[in-house]
């Protein structure tokens, strides 16, 4: 088959959902006009960014093909005079940076095509629309019985997935859909046990999943074929949309939020989860459910693209939930985006916000307490429940489901050894990815409570009594040493003195004045502390202890009275 023979090689699988992030670093001058310098990173880590230079007309170009959303966006207006003042320059710098938090905060934006352009033109310099259609031209050579009729443009979210509306030659009143996706970074199936797998879409029968007409893949890309539904998608009813309409004018700015009917959302969500819980039940992983994912036949929810996970492609909802570690497993991955299918039935759009912190007033207790098992703080931190538990819920019990098809699909033994590891290795690259996020987070956390004002108050009031005490024990430290000086200087140091001699008298008049009587004998000198051995030295903080309790228990009272009796003068008889 000619669609099988000319992948591409060396290609490098990108991960489209990991977030970016944008920082304008500097601004310069340069003659007439004045550019900008961004940091563009990927992710969490910081080796994974490079630079860009952006000026304001490039900004206001994205922002003219962004008004297809119809959101009003903050871009600074434009200026003719006085754009080259340096004051100007700061405050419009500002304005853009402002720009750049909301388009790559906003869920949809963030992931559409223009924004990843225009924030990594080097990944995303590829024409996408015109291999596709080469891949396509391939394909028809051998099946010559279809034809494009037209090419359906954006419809989907995916950057590297594209649409196309068909028709049988001989059946041109019936309208089909082919896709084509390009290979993402899950694929870990074999070539040969990816392309039989996709083979084997078109076998599976079940009354909750939608038929595919026909299903192929190579090394690098797959196609598939649906019948079109003029319906359209959940996502559809719920925004009031146009299915061939582009996804950023169908589901960024909705006209009318109004949530489905009680009774829609029960049997809805009660179809959706038979469904996952036979997709698990067959070992067969899933892990993309979303509301533009279920297609609506009548009354029935049938569920979309199945081969995404086959082809490795990453979840709509990836951003959220690689954001909690309980969510390490691809039916926990299901159940979540469920959370996030069944809050959109019931409020007509999105949660704000993941965690949901509050509900807004819904038509029955029971889908809150649904949603709250799934979407709140404490459901994130514990784990996730089962479909089988979510199906045994007040909400969807009491359903009754009057489709009687049976269910039909048939995976062989080594293929569906071959989906278990597949999905082994999904699951263990989305708990690398929460591990970084994690480390990320808390890093950051601490960063900022280390850097807070008050953080700050409280080490200055620690190193100021930290100062206050190390001058204190130096105080004692030198009053101790002095002490000590002072004590061995009046003992062992300072030798023995005697009493000063009396002054002789005058030789005028010797004859008639008798000489003085000796000094009475001194008394015995103690013996000299020199001469003994020093006791050994005791321990400075003890000692510095001791003479600071000796010094302060010293009371004057205490001392011996003693006479002194002064034969020092002369006597004169």
């Amino acid at each position: 088959m000619a669609f099988m023979e000319k992948p591409p090689a060396g290609k490098v699988l990108l991960d489209d959902t990991v977030p970016l992030t944008a920082q304008i670093e500097a601004s310069q001058s340069l003659h007439s006009h004045t550019e900008y310098i961004i940091r563009v990173q990927r992710g969490v880590s910081t080796e994974n960014s490079w630079q860009i230079v952006r000026r304001y007309s490039d900004f206001d170009l994205l922002n003219n093909s962004l008004q297809i959303s119809t959101l009003s966006l903050p871009l600074p207006p434009k200026k003719l005079i006085g754009n080259m003042e340096r004051e100007f320059i700061a405050e419009r710098q500002k304005g853009l940076q402002a720009y750049l938090d909301v388009i790559t905060t906003h869920h949809i934006l963030s992931n559409c095509e223009l924004v990843k352009k225009f924030l990594d033109p080097n990944s995303y310099s590829v024409n996408y629309t015109e291999i596709a259609l080469q891949h396509v031209s391939m394909f028809f050579r051998s099946e010559p019985k279809w034809e494009v009729a037209e090419p359906l443009k954006d419809i989907g979210w995916r950057i590297r997935k594209k649409y196309f509306l068909m028709k049988i030659k001989n059946q041109p009143k019936e309208r089909l859909v082919l896709s084509w996706a390009d290979l993402g970074p899950d694929k870990y199936l074999s070539d040969r046990d990816l392309q039989y797998a996709v083979k084997l879409l078109s076998s599976c029968s079940h009354p909750y999943i939608y038929k595919i007409t026909f299903a192929t893949a190579n090394e690098s890309s797959a196609l598939v074929i649906r019948p079109f539904s003029e319906k359209g998608t959940l996502k559809d009813l719920i925004y009031k949309a146009k299915p061939k309409d582009p996804f950023l004018k169908k589901y960024c700015n909705p006209k009318k939020i109004q949530g489905l009917e009680l009774q829609q959302i029960k049997t809805y969500g009660r179809q959706i989860l038979e469904v996952l819980k036979f997709l698990h039940e067959k070992g067969f992983p899933y892990g993309h459910l979303h509301s533009a994912n279920v297609m609506l036949d009548g009354d029935t929810c049938k569920l979309l693209d199945l081969e995404n996970s086959l082809l490795g492609l990453p979840s709509f909802y990836r951003s959220y939930f690689s954001q909690f570690r309980k969510i390490n497993t691809l039916e926990g991955v299901d159940v979540h985006c469920f959370g996030h299918l069944l809050y959109e039935m019931t409020y007509g759009r999105p949660p704000d916000t993941i965690p949901v912190e509050s509900f807004p007033p819904a038509p029955s207790v029971f889908v809150v307490s649904v949603l709250e098992s799934i979407l709140t703080c404490e459901a994130l931190k514990n784990g996730m429940p089962t479909v089988s538990r979510l199906l045994q819920m007040p909400l969807f019990s009491d359903v009754l489901l009057t489709n009687s098809e049976k269910p039909q699909f048939k995976i062989p033994t080594k293929l569906k050894e071959a989906l278990k590891i597949s999905k082994e290795c999904i699951e263990k690259r989305l708990t690398e990815e929460q591990k970084l996020i994690h480390q990320h987070r808390r890093l950051t956390r601490a960063q900022s409570h280390h850097g807070s004002e008050e953080e700050k108050k409280k080490r200055k009031i620690l190193a100021r009594k930290k100062s206050k005490r190390s001058a204190n024990e130096s105080g004692e430290e030198h009053s101790a040493k002095y002490s000590n000086s002072n004590n061995s200087g009046s003992g062992a140091s300072s030798p023995l003195t005697s009493p000063s001699s009396p002054t002789p008298p005058s030789t005028a008049g010797a004859s008639s004045i008798p000489p003085a009587p000796p000094p009475p004998p001194l008394p015995p000198a103690a013996p000299s502390p020199s001469t003994e051995v020093p006791p050994a030295r005791p321990d400075i903080s003890a000692g510095r202890g001791a003479l600071l309790s000796s010094i302060q228990n010293f009371q004057k009272g205490t001392l011996k009275k003693t006479q002194t009796c002064d034969y020092s003068a002369p006597r004169i008889s």
